[in-house]
């Protein structure tokens, strides 16, 4: 699973070749934690990141959402730039 970008102790990573497993969503890593977050919604799909983390995540979500969604439908794997 290609790591897309890496800030605050925070893995966001995206499996390619996913067409066939919708929703278009990325993973969060953090420590022991991991989510499953929906591009589209922000949805957290599945997980338990901790509130502070998983509002960062959102937050990172929400500036490259449209990079993200490029990233899923054209299966071509692109480090974003982390949150700052």
């Amino acid at each position: 699973m290609p790591e897309l970008a890496r800030f605050y102790g925070i893995i966001i990573k995206m499996y390619l070749l996913q067409a066939e497993h919708p929703p278009p969503h990325i993973h969060a890593i953090y420590g022991e934690y991991m989510s499953s977050i929906n591009i589209e919604t922000g949805e957290e799909i599945e997980g338990d990141l901790p509130g502070e983390a998983l509002r960062l995540v959102l937050k990172w979500v929400g500036l490259h959402k449209k990079e993200l969604m490029t990233i899923w439908k054209k299966q071509k794997f692109k480090k974003l730039p982390p949150l700052k």
